[in-house]
């Protein structure tokens, strides 16, 4: 027999459910009223593996719509090339506590070392706590943008940036960006001025950023916003495909070829 403690517990449980799945508020009050024990926790279950069942599925939703170039996660991952800052733990870092409070993440270092893994690593922790992300090239994006200008869709394109909880940036500054792209990027950095978290990845230290995108001025507007909360993660080391490139392994050295002649 089911104490009214336990009673009371399913009762709230149920009436909790039914909130979540924006459900009728006569199924709780139902149940509580002609309800035997069996039905009030078949109920519960019921109700609370759907919410899990849709819980699942937005977040395979989110990662699809993230367009990720690859699936990528945290397992694995080697920090020995990377230098977090003091105000970011791993622990942060991987459980995108980052994105909870708006906060950015430049990812600086040279080609190959990992940084586009840890964007899309964080990203993708990001769609699994349910936060609205978008990973794009820099080049892309840029691309993109100047398209919709030109057919007039400019605005619901910021709409929909704007909407987002995360936008990650890939190859910042790797390809130069005409002054008329490089206004349309500075547009998107200032809309997510503390509305939203950015994870940039680059090889061009902030000094050079000038150059890239035509504009001294402009180049430190976008420094600003991006530093004032965020965080810079360094990165050190050799090429990580170059080491494990099958091409440099499977490659015959000169004097292997000597020695078969």
């Amino acid at each position: 027999m089911i104490v009214p403690r336990s009673r009371t517990e399913m009762e709230q449980g149920i009436e909790e459910s039914c909130r979540r799945l924006f459900l009728s508020t006569a199924i709780p009050e139902m149940i509580r009223e002609n309800g035997t024990p069996k039905q009030m926790e078949y109920l519960k279950d019921a109700l609370e593996l759907e919410i899990r069942r849709r819980e699942q599925n937005k977040r395979e939703r989110l990662v699809k719509r993230a367009k990720f170039p690859a699936f990528k996660t945290f397992d694995g991952y080697e920090y020995g090339s990377v230098q977090l800052p003091p105000a970011l733990g791993r622990q942060d870092l991987e459980g995108a506590a980052f994105a909870e409070k708006k906060e950015n993440l430049v990812l600086y270092g040279p080609v190959g070392v990992g940084k586009t893994h840890m964007a899309i690593a964080a990203g993708v922790v990001a769609c699994q706590k349910g936060y609205k992300t978008r990973f794009y090239t820099v080049t892309e994006l840029v691309l993109k943008l100047s398209e919709a200008r030109k057919n007039g869709t400019l605005e619901k394109l910021r709409s929909e940036l704007n909407g987002l909880d995360l936008l990650i940036l890939d190859e910042w500054g790797y390809v130069p960006v005409d002054r008329d792209g490089s206004q349309l990027l500075f547009r998107v950095i200032s809309d997510s001025y503390e509305s939203k978290s950015l994870v940039l990845t680059t090889n061009l230290e902030f000094s050079k950023w000038g150059g890239i995108f035509t504009d001294d001025q402009m180049a430190a507007a976008m420094i600003d916003r991006l530093v004032h909360h965020g965080h810079l993660v360094l990165f050190e080391g050799k090429s990580y495909r170059m080491e494990h490139a099958l091409m440099r392994q499977t490659a015959k050295q000169p004097g292997d070829m000597e020695a078969e002649s």
